[in-house]
């Protein structure tokens, strides 16, 4: 078994329950709300951010051992340059003041996100951020696309609401097989421990951003058991 397919089998129930955010299943379930999207942005703004700066912290930190790591993340860098631009200009398209957001605050969920992400690189070993990559980047695969179209149709929304969502969706699928590529190469076993562990708490700490938005009007409680089955269905399917 590939260190990728073992880090797939050993995140399976916190990837479930993300997928099972009340938030998410609403969205897939076409219970949308205007609202819920331009906080959705709000909170991606702020934690996209700061993808370039806890990239260079973390190649910065690698030891010489990994130098074909660093080199990747050089390429990261170069991929994620600027994304969160795109969330502003989404933000625009729907009609909110993206520079409001810009000088605004993340909800506590968000800053306790980046917060970890920080102290994994700076505290601990730097190659456990590559689990964080691995739960945005999975994440993005599995729903942001249809995520996307649904929300456009329910909010009648034009398509420069959605580069950020749409470019991840797709652009992403490239970025998980290089990941898959990356982490397999990864022989140390303190090495794996770390991406294991960072990326069972950032599936969590995700889940706690979107738990922290607000649903859409008229959206009712979920059964966080009955959700979370539903979300290792749809991840089967």
């Amino acid at each position: 078994m590939s260190f990728f397919e073992l880090l797939e089998r050993e995140t399976a129930e916190p990837r479930a329950a993300l997928l099972a955010s009340p938030v998410i299943a609403d969205c897939l379930e076409r219970r949308v709300g205007a609202d819920s999207y331009a906080a959705f942005l709000a909170e991606a703004y702020h934690h996209v951010r700061h993808t370039v700066p806890l990239l260079m912290a973390c190649g910065n930190r690698l030891p010489p051992r990994l130098e074909w790591l660093r080199r990747a993340v050089v390429d990261y860098i170069g991929e994620e340059y600027g994304h969160e631009r795109w969330i502003l200009n989404d933000l625009r398209a729907i009609g909110r003041d993206a520079e409001a957001v810009a000088a605004g605050m993340p909800s506590a969920a968000t800053e306790t996100m980046v917060a970890y992400a920080y102290d994994t690189v700076q505290r601990g070993n730097p190659v456990g951020f590559f689990g964080m990559v691995y739960v945005l980047e999975g994440t993005s695969v599995a729903i942001a696309t249809r995520a996307a179209r649904i929300i456009q149709q329910e909010l009648a929304l034009p398509d420069r609401a959605f580069s950020y969502l749409l470019s991840h969706g797709s652009v992403d699928v490239e970025h998980v097989a290089r990941l898959t590529s990356l982490l397999n190469r990864l022989d140390e076993h303190e090495d794996r421990a770390a991406v294991l562990h960072a990326a069972r708490m950032f599936f969590r700490l995700y889940r706690g951003v979107f738990d922290a938005l607000p649903r859409a009007r008229g959206a009712g409680p979920i059964d966080d058991s009955d959700a979370t089955a539903a979300a290792t269905r749809r991840e089967v399917a």
